[in-house]
């Protein structure tokens, strides 16, 4: 194992992938940064410019962009009173207050060093039990994989925020989306209407580019004309007063709530569906909960800024035990992650570890390093962030769609891909108008083609008995659990109308 981490590190301290590291943080800073960005377009617009790099760099670079946009989430959450990105909305409580009397500098420095000491911990419980998970997978046959695709399916129960009626449409739109295409066992065309680039399906690539990118790029640009939002002018946005670097003894007072708020990340990550902002919503309550002063608690606490910090960075290593062990995605980002392994020829699982070690070992040790500057830049640059915010939406829109337009047309050359995205662009941004969900459309897109290979591989082994799935512990298992995550949201929806009433 010594000589795996070894060469990983070897791996990673080349000029290329430190130099990837590096731009994967900063960019990610920036996007998280601005309100109204998020990690998910900012890893769907940036994958295809991953394909022609070396899948070990292409990673890195996905998995510093991940670390660094949730971190940056915080920046707006502190200055403006306004969350960059939604996991930073706990964050809001004590580091605005913060700033008002005259400590954003510090606020900003808490949130950088608990971010990144979160983000370790958690890659700490990813290299940790990400290799045993897959190691699991072994025993998975067709009837497992049927199970844990439909387990996965459920999740769409979870993702689907105040409404889940339009979670579940969403989910059902992205099955038809995936049922494009010839059948995987008969060979019939399915929905093509006598198209031959039809015949393939939809590649994901393009269609996560249009649903988180280009969709966000229109709704920048309508929305901003339409109300007449020119954006912030420098002399709106607060001074980065005071010491960035707290005290060493503040920083002694931190260590356990950073530890705990890092754990309880830590494990919302690897739980589906339920993602940063409510990991980082139990971090400040427990936080709270444990403290010796609670009163200070939304008053400009420098806890209550740690906590959520901590949890939401947690998340990521998190998130990527079940994708890289199972092929699970945890949440949008972790989805959109796994369309940066499929466009290297990578599958999670076992095969993942064995076959392509030197890549996931080299990942795992480049989130350490991209933690580590996450301070460092976080520190170093708290001053220069708030130059960041003030980028009009009416310029930002035009250039995301560039790179989205960009983005897809290298991935195979082919000008069909750019009216893909376009069109998934345009259903994103109506969807977004509706307030329909976006990440259950990419869940079922990705999960959908695994269900039903495994279902009628199922069926050709049983002879078409459906008991198939129950004689077998793993996937009776896995129904069940499926079962219960599907209800549970609904019936927690009908609880609570009965306690209100």
């Amino acid at each position: 194992m010594l000589e795996v981490w070894l060469s990983a590190a070897g791996n990673v301290f080349t000029p290329t992938n430190i130099f990837a590291i590096l731009c994967g943080v900063l960019f990610g800073v920036f996007t998280g940064a601005l309100p109204g960005l998020s990690s998910t377009m900012a890893l769907a617009i940036l994958i295809p410019f991953t394909f022609s790099m070396d899948p070990a760099t292409g990673l890195i670079l996905l998995g510093a962009v991940y670390s660094a946009s949730v971190f940056s989430g915080s920046i707006s959450a502190i200055l403006l009173n306004t969350p960059g990105t939604p996991s930073a909305a706990a964050t809001v409580i004590d580091g605005y207050e913060m700033t008002k009397r005259g400590e954003s500098a510090k606020a900003l420095g808490i949130a950088a060093i608990a971010s990144g000491f979160g983000g370790i911990v958690s890659v700490i419980a990813l290299s940790a039990f990400a290799p045993f998970l897959a190691q699991q997978s072994l025993r998975f046959g067709p009837p497992e994989y049927f199970a844990l695709a439909v387990f996965g399916l459920t999740i769409i129960s979870s993702l689907t925020g105040k409404s889940p009626v339009k979670g579940l449409l969403a989910g059902v739109f992205g099955i038809l989306i995936a049922t494009v295409g010839m059948d995987p066992i008969s060979g019939y065309p399915r929905f093509t209407f006598g198209h031959p680039a039809l015949l393939d399906g939809f590649a994901l690539i393009p269609v996560l580019i249009g649903l988180f990118s280009a969709s966000q790029a229109f709704n920048l640009m309508i929305s901003s004309k339409l109300s007449n939002d020119e954006g912030l002018e420098l002399s709106q946005i607060p001074t980065v007063a005071g010491k960035v670097v707290p005290k060493f003894k503040e920083l002694l007072r931190l260590t356990p709530n950073m530890g705990r708020s890092s754990i309880i990340g830590t494990i919302i990550g690897i739980i589906p569906g339920v993602g940063t902002d409510p990991a980082a919503f139990i971090a400040y309550n427990e936080a709270k909960r444990w403290s010796k002063d609670k009163d200070s608690f939304g008053k400009g606490s420098i806890q209550g800024v740690a906590a959520p910090e901590a949890s939401n960075n947690a998340v990521t290593g998190g998130s990527l035990i079940p994708l890289l062990s199972l092929g699970i995605p945890g949440n949008a980002v972790s989805a959109v992650f796994l369309g940066g392994l499929l466009i290297h020829g990578l599958r999670p699982g076992a095969e993942l570890f064995t076959h392509s070690g030197d890549i996931v070992y080299s990942l795992f040790f480049s989130l350490f390093v991209a933690n580590i500057l996450i301070i460092v830049i976080g520190i170093g640059g708290a001053r220069i962030f708030s130059k960041v915010l003030v980028v009009k939406p009416i310029v930002l829109g035009p250039i995301i769609l560039l790179l989205s337009i960009v983005g897809s047309y290298a991935i195979h050359n082919n000008a069909y891909d750019i009216w893909v995205m376009l069109l998934f662009g345009v259903i994103g941004f109506i969807l977004r108008r509706y307030g329909f969900p976006l990440a259950p459309i990419v869940l079922a897109i990705i999960l959908g083609p695994l269900a039903e290979t495994s279902y009628n591989q199922s069926m050709l082994i049983s002879q078409d008995n459906f008991n198939i799935f129950f004689n077998r512990p793993i996937s009776a298992v896995l129904l069940i659990v499926a079962a219960i995550t599907f209800v549970s949201p609904f019936l927690s929806g009908v609880v609570k109308k009965k306690k209100v009433a």
